[in-house]
């Protein structure tokens, strides 16, 4: 059993959305991610960080879901910016259920247990949300619900999984960084950020915390192993 991260699918198979009008790089992406992740085992688990469908529904996002269901190994999802999808843990469940999808889970408010570990995550929050009119009550609302999941950990070891980068070249969300250090997140690994926009991604340790860029067009498709 091994754990895996990947961000950004982009899975758009009932919609038209091409991800290759975005570069080369995303040429046959789905294609990749199918061959990368057919080197995994039922026992893996592989968190998704955001950005996993292009769909603006549930019923719209569903061959993507299958999709997923169809890769070896347990997924859980954390939500990104474009996962329109997206409603309540209790819908999503439940229609994952009735549409017979069995091997997707949601990373929401809660934590997974891994071994000795805990998997926390959420959306996270980055400069671009400062647009909104509501950044300020959006920002709470994502530092509570990472704390929620942190909370949940109950004493286990933590790995935390963002769509967001909670730090980036030029930028800090200092809300979000003071609440992963509080928790003593060990590794904290995220998302969003695609193309020109990888050199300006930082990883390695910060303040105890190490993070890591897993967003797929980073990765060359293929799901970043974390632990054995």
């Amino acid at each position: 059993m091994a754990l895996y991260a990947i961000g950004d699918l982009h899975l758009s198979l009932s919609v038209n959305k091409p991800m290759d009008v975005f570069g080369p790089g995303w040429a046959n992406h789905v294609q990749r991610l199918e061959e990368a992740f057919s080197q995994l085992t039922a026992e893996d688990v592989t968190v998704l960080c955001g950005d996993t469908s292009w769909g603006m529904a549930l019923r719209e996002s569903l061959e993507d879901f299958r999709f997923i269901d169809r890769l070896p190994g347990k997924k859980l999802l954390v939500k990104g910016n474009h996962d329109y999808w997206w409603t309540t843990a209790a819908k999503m469940t439940r229609f994952f259920q009735d549409n017979g999808v069995t091997t997707i889970g949601i990373l929401h408010n809660n934590c997974h247990a891994y071994g000795d570990y805990a998997l926390c995550g959420t959306r996270g929050w980055f400069y671009e949300e400062e647009q909104s009119g509501h950044n300020e009550k959006v920002l709470n609302r994502e530092v509570g619900r990472l704390e929620a999941s942190l909370k949940a950990a109950e004493g286990r070891k933590i790995l935390a999984f963002l769509h967001y980068p909670p730090l980036y070249t030029g930028y800090r969300c200092p809300e979000i960084l003071r609440t992963l250090e509080a928790y003593r997140v060990e590794r904290c690994f995220y998302g969003h950020l695609h193309g020109p926009t990888h050199k300006r991604a930082i990883e390695g340790t910060v303040e105890g915390v190490s993070y890591a860029l897993v967003a797929a067009d980073y990765l060359r498709f293929a799901p970043k192993k974390i632990i054995d």
